[in-house]
Order: C-alpha cells, then sequence, then structure tokens
C-alpha cells in the first residue's frame, strides 16, 4: 500500500514538471501503421518504467497484449490504477496528455490506432444495428466466433476467435478494416500475409482476401470496419 502510494505521488510530481510531448515524439509509440483513416502505434513499456507526458488528439482504440497493471496520469488528475487482459480492447475520447506507467515486472504492450477523422465520424450516421451490435452480440460460425464489442465514431469493434483451420466467412459490410492480430495467425492465400501478435493491417474496401488461420493453435484478432 505505502509502495503504491508513493508511485501515486512521484507521477503527481512529474505531471506537475513533465513538458507534454505529442505522441509521435513519445519513444514508446512506435508508428507502424498510417493512412488517411489511422495512424497505428505499436506501444511497448518496460516494467517499472513510464511513458512520457504526451498528448492524444484523437480519438483512439487500444487493443492490449498481455495481462497488464497500469497506472494512468491523465495531466490535472489523480493517477489511477487499471488492469487489463490479454486483447483486452477499449476506446478513449481525444482530447488530453497522459503518462502511463508499467507498475509490474513484465512488459506492458498495446497496440494504439488513432482515429484520424474523428470529427467528422462522430456525427456520422453510424451503418450498424445498434440492437444487435452495441450490445456484444455474438456471432458464431464454422471453427470460430465474432464478438461486437462495441460501436464508436461509427466503427465497428469486434474480436474474432480462430480453430485451426477455420475462416471467417465473407461479410457484406463493403467498407475498409483494419485487423490488429493478439496472437499469431495467416491471412489470406495469394500470398498468404503472416502475422505476429501486434501486427496489423490494412483491409481495403471490397478487398477479396480471406482471414484464415493456418497454425496449429487458436487465433485471436481484433477488427476495426469503417463506414
Amino acid at each position: 500500500m505505502k509502495h503504491c502510494l508513493s508511485i501515486c505521488l512521484a507521477l503527481l510530481a512529474l505531471q506537475a514538471a513533465a513538458p507534454e510531448v505529442e505522441i509521435t515524439a513519445e519513444p514508446h509509440h512506435h508508428l507502424a501503421l498510417e493512412n488517411k483513416s489511422v495512424r497505428v502505434f505499436n506501444v511497448d513499456v518496460a516494467p517499472q518504467s513510464e511513458t512520457l507526458m504526451h498528448w492524444h488528439r484523437h480519438d483512439y482504440i487500444a487493443v492490449n497484449l498481455g495481462a497488464a497493471e497500469v497506472i494512468n496520469a491523465v495531466k490535472d488528475k489523480p493517477p489511477v490504477t487499471v488492469k487489463l487482459q490479454d486483447g483486452q480492447t477499449g476506446f478513449s475520447s481525444a482530447t488530453f496528455a497522459h503518462i502511463a506507467r508499467n507498475s509490474t515486472d513484465q512488459p506492458f504492450r498495446n497496440v494504439t490506432i488513432e482515429i484520424l477523422d474523428d470529427q467528422s465520424l462522430r456525427n456520422s450516421p453510424s451503418p450498424w444495428d445498434p440492437k444487435k451490435d452495441e450490445d456484444r452480440a455474438l456471432e458464431t460460425f464454422p471453427g470460430g466466433t465474432q464478438q461486437i464489442l462495441f460501436v464508436k465514431d461509427a466503427i465497428r469493434v469486434s474480436e474474432f476467435e480462430l480453430q485451426p483451420g477455420a475462416t471467417v466467412p465473407k461479410q457484406h459490410h463493403t467498407g475498409s478494416q483494419l485487423l490488429v492480430a493478439v496472437t499469431d495467425l495467416t491471412l489470406g492465400s495469394k500470398p498468404p500475409s503472416h502475422l505476429k501478435s501486434g501486427d496489423s493491417k490494412w483491409l481495403p474496401a471490397n478487398d477479396s482476401d480471406t482471414i484464415t488461420n493456418t497454425g496449429p493453435t487458436p487465433a485471436k484478432f481484433v477488427t476495426l470496419e469503417f463506414p
């Protein structure tokens, strides 16, 4: 308890003293993919260390990789301890600056996806059925499941689990998608893309490729479907 209190007090002091940097200048955030819709960062914070105070100027979605316990110190607010599970996916609204401290002996890793067109998407009509797609609907298909997590900024976010050899059925949605691998998997076949945990891939609208788990163990990934 005393150790936790001392960490929080230290973070409060750091918050007051630390200048803010843009997310692109924060050394734990590594830009992995960028286009007109998203900026994707792979975040890696070593045990018992923290990020710089950095800005989030766009709404973002974060996919956690591995279990973690993080102290989230938002500027001008008390620090909050957050426990995260492997694959846990959440949404955060802009704009704010914060420090993320890894208070464990394991690396803290996630994939942070900035929604670059967030201002217009917030006011855009959603193409999704709110009764079905905002209530953690579970869809099943041969060898797999699709858990619809939430709809934010007119983007539908889902978690998929695929057994070895299973393929995601073709869907009627014609917009672009971003896929984030939580575990290793193979995407498509012409030629296949082998994704490691934390890798992301942009799938353009009307892409004809398939998502298949050709590995020997179950695969998990998260998709963001854009309107």
